[in-house]
C-alpha cells in the first residue's frame, strides 16, 4: 500500500509503518524458512509444532493483516491495488498446484488482503454513493468502529472449525450446511475436503483488516495527529526498504529459501 502523504505541494512517507513491514517481512522469512525445514526438508523439530511458533506465525499474520488495514486511507489507486494483490495471489496459488500440490496454497494471504482492499475500496464508494456524511461518519465513531470490528474478529475467529469464538473458546456451533463449495470456504466456512498450507477466509480476517482501518482514524485524532506527524514518520532504512518492497518480497521468498536449502542439502548430508 502506497504511504505517500501530500501536505500543500509535498509529499512524505510515514517511514514507521514501512519500517515496521520491514520488521514483520523478516520475521516471515525466518518462520518460513523453519516450516521448510519441518514440513518439506523432514527435519524433526517438536517446538516448532508447538504453542511457540504458533504464536510466531500468529503474529506474523496479524500484523500484516492489521497493518495492511491501517494503510487503506493512506493510499491511492485502492482498486488497482487490491486487484495486483489478488493477481498475486491467485499465481502463488498456481505455481504451488502445478508444482507443489502437496504444499498447495489455496486462498493464502495475499488473497485475503488483495480480497479487502478490493471489498474495502466497493464498500467505501457504495456509502459515498449513498449519503456523504456516512463517510464522515467513519471517521467521527472511530472508537466504535474499533471496537466494534475487533470484537467480531474475536467472535468469528473460529468459523473456520465451525464455531463461534476465539481460539479455545467454542460460544456457538454453526450449521453443517454452511460449510461446503470453493465460496463458502473463501468466505470462511472451510469445507470438509478443503486442504491448504496457508489459508485465510474472508471472513474473520476482514474484520481485522477494518480494525486497523479504525484504529489509523483513532491515532489520527490524538492530539490533532501529533502520533502521526512525528512518531510515525521515523523509521529504519533497511526495515523501511524491505518494507516498501514487501510484496515482490513475499513472491520470492520462498523458492529462495527452498533453492539454499536444496543446496546445502546436495553439498552436506550430515544436517
Amino acid at each position: 500500500m502506497n504511504m505517500n502523504v501530500d501536505v500543500g505541494k509535498k509529499s512524505f512517507r510515514y517511514g514507521a509503518l514501512d519500517s515496521i513491514r520491514g520488521f514483520v517481512v523478516i520475521s516471515m522469512i525466518l518462520y518460513h524458512a523453519c516450516w521448510d525445514l519441518v514440513h518439506i526438508f523432514g527435519k524433526d523439530w517438536n517446538w516448532y509444532r508447538g504453542m511457540g511458533a504458533y504464536i510466531w506465525q500468529q503474529s506474523i499474520c496479524w500484523s500484516f493483516i492489521l497493518l495492511s488495514g491501517f494503510c487503506w486511507s493512506l493510499g491511492k489507486k485502492h482498486l488497482k491495488r487490491g486487484v495486483t494483490v489478488f493477481i498475486a495471489g491467485a499465481v502463488v496459488s498456481l505455481v504451488t498446484i502445478i508444482f507443489m500440490p502437496e504444499n498447495r496454497v489455496v486462498f493464502g494471504v495475499l488473497t485475503l488482503i488483495g480480497s479487502s482492499m478490493i471489498f474495502m475500496t466497493v464498500l467505501h464508494m457504495a456509502i459515498r454513493a449513498v449519503n456523504a456524511r456516512a463517510i464522515h461518519a467513519w471517521t467521527v465513531n472511530a472508537w466504535a468502529g474499533l471496537l466494534l470490528s475487533a470484537a467480531l474478529f474475536f467472535l468469528t475467529r473460529n468459523i473456520n472449525y465451525g464455531y463461534l469464538g476465539f481460539e479455545g473458546w467454542n460460544l456457538l456451533k454453526l450449521p453443517g450446511f454452511l460449510y461446503q463449495g470453493n465460496v463458502m470456504t473463501f468466505l470462511g466456512f472451510t469445507d470438509p475436503g478443503f486442504y491448504s498450507t496457508d489459508y485465510f477466509s474472508f471472513f474473520p480476517w476482514f474484520f481485522l483488516y477494518l480494525t486497523g482501518f479504525f484504529l489509523y482514524h483513532v491515532i489520527k485524532r490524538v492530539r490533532n495527529g501529533e502520533i502521526m506527524n512525528t512518531f510515525l514518520r521515523k523509521e529504519c532504512p533497511l526495515f523501511s526498504f524491505l518494507g516498501r518492497h514487501s510484496l515482490i518480497i513475499y513472491m520470492i521468498h520462498q523458492p529462495l529459501i527452498y533453492g539454499i536449502f536444496s543446496v546445502i542439502w546436495l553439498v552436506d548430508f550430515s544436517w
